[in-house]
């Protein structure tokens, strides 16, 4: 077997909200936070094409590129290309977003390699540690051009493949899916040679029993590894009514407000704080590497930073099992 990239930084900092995703950023605000993520000692970044349609790489870059390459991780992800043109102001993608650019779906080789060569010229700099295969997913096909079991093939044969090689031949360190789902981190531990998954909004406090009993077990025996994304829910955890990637006026369940409820008051009698609790419970599996949280101001980037490190006493996480609020076989820290 391949010999695994190994991350070397527990947290990452998530390129979602200065992407303008859910709010508008300004340039300012976006420099702020990266300065206080990085003064904060966060060493990995994590971006996409598709936040803010080349919005976020830019920012990313114009802070990055004044670090020492060797000094920092970053992983972005492939299966969109950008254009720019004036198509862009018929569609509201990204709402907050100045940006002059569409997408366009493509898991091709030649593809896979114009992406990864738009996203070093938009950030200015010259590698990237990791590529995550973007959202071909079931829960995107309303987006993908055909369902995603269509596009698979494709995928297998020209992403892929085109991965494998440039990981062997020393250009990345690892790649694996960046998916909301995990039929797909399944099926490409099945059909390619993946070693390192972004699995979002699938892992936390509130939602994690499938990959206790299914996706982690499989992973061990393919050697495979975790960054865990949207840990808090996009940011539902930490007191945002919105969860995942619905908007703000999206309705909740009544049964996931009243585990938050549960949740929260849990961490209240412990004296801990569940955003502590949320991220340190996501951190804890043995094939989890690291932790990605959105940071879009710098006072989040300080708290989350924090937060991986405050004391939590093992009876709270034995209180919330007793409760039935984790699952029986969940990994908890310490």
């Amino acid at each position: 077997m391949t010999e695994r990239y190994t991350l070397p930084h527990r947290l990452g900092m998530g390129g979602v909200p200065i992407g303008n995703e859910f709010r508008v950023t300004t340039d300012l605000q976006a420099s702020e936070t990266l300065a206080s993520a990085w003064d904060a000692g966060v060493r990995y970044f994590d971006v996409a094409p598709h936040y803010g349609l080349g919005l976020a790489e830019r920012r990313y870059g114009q802070f990055l590129h004044r670090q020492p390459r060797e000094s920092f991780v970053l992983s972005s992800k492939v299966g969109r290309l950008l254009k720019a043109g004036p198509e862009h102001r018929d569609q509201t993608l990204m709402p907050y977003s100045p940006s002059p650019n569409i997408e366009i779906y493509d898991y091709s080789r030649d593809g896979t390699l114009r992406s990864i060569e738009d996203t070093l010229q938009r950030t200015g700099l010259d590698s990237l540690d990791v590529v995550f295969v973007h959202d071909l997913s079931p829960d995107n096909e309303d987006a993908l051009p055909k369902p995603w079991l269509e596009l698979w093939p494709e995928a297998v044969e020209g992403c892929f493949a085109t991965l494998c090689e440039l990981r062997d031949q020393g250009v990345i360190k690892a790649w694996g899916m960046g998916v909301n789902s995990p039929e797909p981190i399944m099926k490409a531990m099945e059909d390619s040679d993946p070693d390192l998954h972004l699995m979002a909004s699938q892992y936390s406090l509130v939602e994690h029993d499938y990959p206790v009993e299914t996706v982690f077990p499989r992973a061990r025996e393919k050697g495979n590894s975790f960054v865990i994304g949207s840990s808090l829910n996009a940011g539902f955890l930490a007191g945002v009514h919105r969860y995942h990637y619905g908007a703000k006026s999206s309705v909740i369940s009544k049964e996931r407000m009243d585990k938050r409820r549960k949740l929260a008051e849990m961490a209240f009698d412990h004296g801990i704080d569940l955003l502590a609790a949320a991220l340190q419970f996501a951190e804890a599996p043995d094939v989890a590497q690291a932790v990605v949280v959105g940071m879009g101001r710098p006072d989040e980037a300080i708290d989350d930073m924090v937060a991986m490190d405050k004391p939590i006493p093992v009876e709270f996480w034995q209180d919330l099992r007793s409760a039935g609020l984790i699952h029986p076989q969940a990994p908890v820290p310490g």
